[in-house]
């Protein structure tokens, strides 16, 4: 199978999994994606993930996080910046997603970073999307 946008497909499979509950999705894996799982855990928006080796393909298994009364624990997913249309922003207009309560993911010369942390290293980039 053959995806155009593999970053747009890793975000689909987390909002299908989440909306069926499920306790782990797994994604091909890529450099990129796992940098997003990574700040994913570090914000709290998932309970962990792990990359696993495989011979036609690696994968990354991402298990879900949810609360106590069974909502998860992300609300929603928005793919911004894609292949056909990509979207950059200054240091100074990284946005805010739900007033603060919300998470954007930048590509930024340092690396991928969640928008409050490229704020704070003073880098703009490519917005990849937004978590809430």
């Amino acid at each position: 199978m053959s995806v155009n946008d593999p970053i747009g497909d890793m975000l689909t499979r987390i909002r299908n999994a989440c909306m069926a509950r499920h306790t782990t999705v797994d994604i091909p894996a890529s450099k990129m994606k796992l940098a997003i799982a990574n700040i994913l855990k570090h914000e709290g928006f998932i309970r962990d993930f792990s990359y696993v080796e495989g011979k036609p393909a690696s994968t990354i298994s991402i298990t879900l996080k949810y609360m106590p009364d069974r909502r998860p624990a992300i609300t929603g997913l928005r793919r911004v910046s894609k292949p056909g249309l990509r979207i950059y922003t200054k240091r100074s207009e990284i946005p805010r997603v739900r007033g603060g309560l919300g998470l954007s993911i930048l590509s930024t010369p340092k690396g991928v970073l969640a928008g409050h942390e490229a704020w704070q290293q003073q880098v703009g980039g490519e917005v990849l999307c937004y978590v809430w």
